[in-house]
């Protein structure tokens, strides 16, 4: 496999390059070679690895071994561009790679260019200045030394999310440097746990950089500190890793067994992965490496890659452009936020509004008891933010100045966006409508934090209905990434595209709906819980019945109930079983479980999650029980799913099945490596079984055949 052939799959690659410039160590300490790379593009378009870019980093790290060969230089260092050093692999290309050997030719070029570092004859430097992931943390490690700055946002090797491996050294190199625990945390544990990143301080403590510097003069102070190791005026030292056998399979035995109680054996990147952790113990590099190109050529062309790509890029291209969004002119500016409600999702609100648009916001509710407190939740979440380093005293003192609440309406007449949070009922809702109408201009737009109720329905005594939308945040709100865009049957272009604005502007994924029933997650995880709950209540263990969906749903379906409520639940299939009664089911145990006011059907007992033995006492045992198998749940469940999501396509209720996905995985948590849902169901056969017909054309979310 030539390196034409890697160039051509990756022809829109985006390169990398490798900048070099000579800089003086302070205190006389010689020449380093410091090598910047940089895409050329700013910090929203991060620096990748193509084979174009790794072919430049050698070739300029081959010149650096030459240098340091003639005595000319008594280092090398490499440090990114502004905010980022570098992102890892570029993806765009993977779906060209069409067969084996290219794949394992796109890990052998990886790893033949990392592998100079080490050898150049002088010390080598990585100077973390900004984000950090997959190759990027690769060609950190492969250094023989690291700095990093105390502002990096995030290090991560997240390949395992997408559906692969750390295959440019990244298996082999961490747990040598670090032990195998800490590897297995950044390698298996942060990537299913929704794509947990490290900071700069916890990458620091983990062992994965030698120096924590602040970022003020980070390069000054990196520099600095790289003279004295080379004048050996600084010794690093590091802890000595445990490579005794018991130990070293014990963690990864344990890791497999969680990477099993996670994913149900869905996550084949998952294993290979701790396969090569499990052999690093005693592998040689060169062994190492080789089996990570051989794991690469076999990821690469798997479907849990594609389907993990695919979901990369709902979430970083079709996220950006949202499907259905009016023209952004249209959006009309908001310059002061009123919110009707001061209780907790009130509260959410306010803090994420004034955080991300800086502008005031005014909170209203019945009393001043109610008004005062939830001010003052919103107050202790900004000290809290504080605490953590995450504002300064002059932000705080703005944030909290611009917050305030009241017991009328009044102070609302000059806001241009109003948002309610108030109890889940129509009659209140459009009486809280018809009383902020009174008091807001004609062009004020009126949004509803409704999770289920119909936006048309809302607006249809208003004067101004086309001036009402429906804006759905999930809880908790300054975490979950989507925000579900409600149109009703009257709302105008301007009225939508000032939402998809606002948006765009509290930094969260938007996804037009149209008024129906629970809109898009909430219908699709209502269908879930309702047809998961008709399983247990016709005799299925619950526990059984939740082994069913390890590693397709984000957790076992009644571990999420008690994250979601019960009583939340139990209204959502409430609403959607009156739409639909001949698809949704209202579990008469899920309605004793919330009579009782049990908060989930999960508990824990000394350090294990159990079942309550409360809430099993609540389920009745049908006469002629019914107890299906784990894979039995999950083919009826998943049947069902794929009926909904045609049925929500065929209704218009979202324009394409990526939108359903998009939602999935940003709204509920779904797997990057399962492509959300869609993909899921047309992998499995579900989709032409049930339906008739695929949800997205072969080799959209999968390994063409």
């Amino acid at each position: 496999m030539t390196h034409t052939d890697l160039l051509a799959a990756f022809d829109d690659e985006v390169v990398t390059h490798a900048l070099v410039r000579d800089v003086e160590l302070p205190g006389g300490g010689g020449t380093l070679a410091l090598v910047t790379l940089d895409n050329g593009r700013d910090h929203t378009k991060p620096s990748t690895f193509g084979p174009r870019g790794l072919l430049e980093l050698r070739a300029a790290l081959e010149r650096c071994r030459e240098r340091a060969t003639a005595g000319e230089i008594v280092a090398v260092g490499i440090t990114g561009k502004p905010f980022v050093f570098a992102v890892g692999a570029d993806l765009t290309g993977v779906p060209s790679v069409t067969d084996r050997e290219q794949a394992v030719a796109m890990g052998r070029l990886g790893h033949e260019t990392f592998a100079l570092l080490p050898e150049l004859g002088v010390p080598s430097f990585a100077f973390v200045n900004g984000a950090a992931m997959g190759g990027g943390v690769e060609v950190a490690l492969a250094c023989d030394y690291r700095t990093i700055s105390a502002s990096v946002p995030a290090v991560a090797l997240p390949e395992v999310f997408l559906g692969l491996v750390p295959g440019w050294g990244g298996c082999w190199t961490l747990p040598n440097l670090i032990g195998v625990e800490g590897a297995l945390k950044v390698v298996i544990d942060n990537p299913l746990s929704n794509n947990m990143t490290l900071s700069g301080a916890e990458a620091a403590r983990l062992g994965l950089a030698d120096q924590l510097l602040e970022p003020a003069d980070f390069l000054e102070r990196s520099l600095a500190w790289a003279g004295q190791v080379v004048r050996g005026e600084v010794a690093v030292e590091r802890p000595d890793v445990d490579r005794d056998e018991a130990a070293w399979e014990g963690a990864i035995a344990a890791a497999r067994r969680a990477v099993t109680a996670r994913t149900g054996g869905s996550s084949r990147s998952a294993y290979r992965a701790l396969d090569l952790l499990s052999a690093a113990r005693t592998a040689s590099r060169e062994e190492g490496f080789a089996a990570e190109d051989e794991a690469l050529g076999d990821l690469l062309m798997s479907d849990e890659l594609r389907a993990g790509l695919y979901a990369f890029d709902l979430v970083q291209r079709r996220a950006r452009k949202p499907a259905g969004a009016p023209d952004t002119s249209l959006a009309r500016p908001v310059t002061k936020v009123g919110i009707v409600g001061a209780g907790l999702m009130a509260s959410q609100l306010a803090l994420l509004f004034v955080r991300r648009l800086e502008v005031p916001v005014i909170m209203t509710d019945l009393d001043q008891e109610r008004v005062d407190k939830g001010v003052a939740h919103v107050h202790a979440e900004i000290d809290k933010l504080a605490a953590k380093g995450r504002l300064d005293q002059d932000r705080v003192n703005r944030y909290k100045a611009l917050i305030s609440g009241d017991t009328t309406k009044a102070g609302m007449a000059d806001v241009e966006l109003v948002i309610e949070a108030v109890f889940e009922e129509m009659s209140v809702k459009q009486q809280v409508w018809a009383e902020v109408e009174a008091v807001v201009s004609p062009e004020c737009v009126l949004a509803s934090n409704t999770s289920s109720l119909s936006i048309t329905a809302m607006a249809s005594r208003l004067e101004h209905p086309e001036r009402v939308v429906g804006l759905h945040f999930f809880n908790p709100v300054a975490v979950m990434p989507l925000l579900e865009v409600i149109t009703g049957e009257r709302t105008d272009d301007a009225t939508l595209a000032t939402a998809f604005a606002v948006g765009r502007q509290l930094k969260k994924t938007t996804v037009l709906c149209a008024d129906s029933p629970s809109f898009i997650v909430n219908r699709l995880l209502g269908r879930f819980m309702s047809d998961m709950a008709r399983i247990v209540d016709a005799g299925t263990p619950i526990d059984v019945a939740d082994q069913g969906f390890a590693g397709i749903a984000p957790m076992p379906p009644f571990v999420l109930m008690g994250l979601v409520g019960p009583a939340i639940a139990l209204h959502n299939n409430e609403s959607l079983a009156a739409a639909f009664p001949d698809r949704f089911y209202v579990s008469p145990a899920l309605r004793r479980v919330v009579e009782a006011g049990k908060r989930g059907y999960y508990t824990q007992v000394e350090g294990r999650t159990v079942l309550d033995p409360e809430v099993l006492a609540l389920q009745e045992s049908p006469t002629d029980p019914v107890v299906l198998t784990p894979e039995q749940v999950r083919e009826q469940v998943l049947a069902g799913l794929a009926e909904e999501a045609r049925i929500m396509l065929d209704e218009g209720v979202v324009s394409a099945p990526m939108d359903l996905d998009l939602a999935m995985i940003t709204g509920a948590g779904f797997q990057f490596w399962n492509g959300g849902l869609t993909p899921l169901l047309d992998r499995t056969g579900t989709s032409e079984r049930v339906t008739g017909r695929r949800f997205l054309p072969p080799g959209t979310a999968e390994a063409t055949r």
